[in-house]
């Protein structure tokens, strides 16, 4: 039946873009323009460039619930249709060696060479002229080896940059002449040469996150990634510190655990035991965020902040206001945000809702520098105490609020877990209240995969009975699945499938009563009530 597979995946292909082509003939029809899907060569630039009318409505299009829905479709049918004809070895070797693939989109952000192409234009600029930029700017960080002693040549360049253009990030448009495509210019910081120059550590500040998060990503998630195997099988070990023996997890607020060996019977030293992938990557007793607070982490700690605003991206834009009825709250109402950072999702609903008086909560060191680095955008929602932080350790007692104005605040009307319970294994999280996080779906047809969705959060149908693709989409969803398996790499946690979820909740006293998120989505809003 290999044959019908094929030919029912180039079906929903086919069909997938003739929706999407119906939907930007409907808009062109009311716009009175001709409108086409953005093209894979032209740059958008989110921050820097003024676009025109059409192309502003053509990328707002893309995140259309029927063509999002559509895309899902497609990169699910591409994926199974490409991995089902493609030799066996290429894909093994692609998929085994991508890890340089993902280096190198580290390097081309970490080199600011999107913003180096950005402002030299769609021609484009030479290796050479590229490198000697990329140089000029090291000079300015502080912690830059000089400049003599950097291997970088315009010939490792050339071919750094020419397996992105290959992977589509960046194009090729003259023998080692590089521009932009709409790929890379994605991860456009916005910030000017100029600025880059002049204050590199600012680089973060008021963006969307996401040169952030490639930063994060392709630096100490990338590494510890790498040691899956060495952690979950210890005797792959080679060369890691085994001073110390480390069985669980680390205290709620992150501090040390004594140093401490494990001997057997005849007092052979065994290998230590680390939590989670990162402790064996990083060679630390301390959990991720402690980490972060060491001195020597100020810089990854300053863009991972940045980076959480970046996750915005795993929802339609600002889908947090859909996710719960903020409208319906009364004047005067108060939202928690837990472990918010610098309040990537607080923000969108403290802009949106001037009824809700908004606090994010977090570690010291984060809710030191959150208000910086916003810059100008959100002043008023902080001048005039709309949103606000305080310092608070989520495995504490919840301390009453005092706020200008409203008093004391005994209880929130709100809490909201954003992107927080991933991070802690189910005994860490039934000490918590759940409002929110992410929902997976078996790769496999179950007993509920196909029905209807009633809100119960019981299903999840993505596609169709007859479909030839995954019931849950397969590589179009692959990320939630990345991104659970390097909770697992950080934390020993998890992204949770609903049954889970459901079961987390029911074993402290909540019961789900509706889950909002996008059609064919992993990512949704989950509100819980006391049972």
């Amino acid at each position: 039946m290999t044959f019908s597979t094929l030919r029912a995946l180039h079906a929903v292909i086919g069909a997938a873009i003739d929706d999407i082509e119906l939907v930007y003939r409907e808009r062109s029809d009311a716009q009175g323009s001709t409108l086409e899907y953005p093209s894979l060569d032209e740059p958008y630039y989110h921050h820097a460039a003024q676009h025109t009318p059409e192309e502003e409505l053509a990328e707002e299009l893309k995140a259309d619930p029927a063509v999002a829905a559509a895309t899902k479709r497609i990169v699910a049918a591409c994926s199974q249709l490409s991995t089902t004809v493609n030799k066996p070895w290429f894909g093994l070797m692609e998929d085994m060696l991508w890890a340089q693939f993902s280096s190198a989109i580290r390097f081309l952000e970490a080199a600011n060479i999107v913003e180096i192409l950005r402002e030299a234009g769609p021609n484009g600029l030479h290796v050479q002229e590229i490198l000697r930029l990329v140089l000029e700017l090291r000079t300015n960080s502080k912690t830059a080896t000089p400049t003599d002693t950097v291997p970088l040549t315009p010939a490792h360049l050339s071919h750094i940059l020419r397996l992105l253009a290959t992977g589509h990030y960046l194009r090729e448009v003259k023998p080692d002449v590089f521009t932009n495509n709409r790929p890379s210019s994605y991860i456009d910081s916005g910030k000017t040469v100029s600025q880059l120059r002049e204050a590199p550590e600012k680089k973060y500040n008021d963006t969307n996150g996401i040169a952030a998060y490639v930063g994060v990503a392709g630096d100490e998630s990338l590494k510890f990634m790498t040691t899956l195997v060495e952690w979950a099988l210890p005797e792959k070990r080679r060369g890691t510190d085994t001073n110390f023996d480390y069985r669980a997890p680390p205290p709620a607020g992150g501090h040390d655990r004594s140093a401490s060996t494990d001997s057997d019977s005849e007092g052979a030293v065994v290998t230590p035991r680390y939590v989670a992938p990162f402790h064996v990557a990083f060679n630390t007793q301390l959990n991720l965020f402690a980490w972060y607070e060491l001195p020597e982490n100020e810089g990854r700690l300053a863009r991972f902040g940045h980076a959480m605003v970046g996750t915005r991206q795993c929802e339609s834009k600002d889908e947090i206001l859909r996710g719960f009825s903020w409208e319906d709250l009364p004047r005067g109402s108060v939202l928690v945000d837990v472990g918010g950072g610098i309040g990537a999702q607080a923000v969108v609903v403290a802009n949106a809702h001037p009824h809700i008086r908004v606090v994010v909560e977090d570690r010291a060191q984060v809710v030191a520098g959150a208000r910086e680095a916003w810059g100008p955008q959100y002043a008023h929602l902080f001048e005039s105490g709309r949103m606000s932080w305080r310092v608070y350790d989520f495995f504490e007692a919840w301390p009453p609020l005092l706020l200008p104005g409203l008093g004391t605040v005994d209880a929130p009307d709100v809490f909201l877990l954003r992107g927080v319970l991933h991070d802690w294994t189910d005994e860490n999280c039934k000490r918590q209240l759940l409002i929110g996080d992410m929902l997976l779906q078996h790769a496999c047809a179950d007993a509920a995969a196909y029905d209807t969705a009633d809100g119960s959060a019981a299903t999840f149908p993505f596609v169709t009975r007859d479909s030839p693709l995954l019931p849950n989409l397969g590589v179009a969803n692959i990320l939630g699945y990345i991104t659970d398996l390097m909770m697992m790499d950080m934390f020993d946690a998890k992204e949770r499938t609903v049954a889970e979820m459901t079961a987390l909740t029911q074993s402290t006293g909540w019961k789900i009563i509706e889950v909002r998120r996008t059609p064919g989505a992993i990512w949704g809003y989950t509100t819980a009530v006391p049972v």
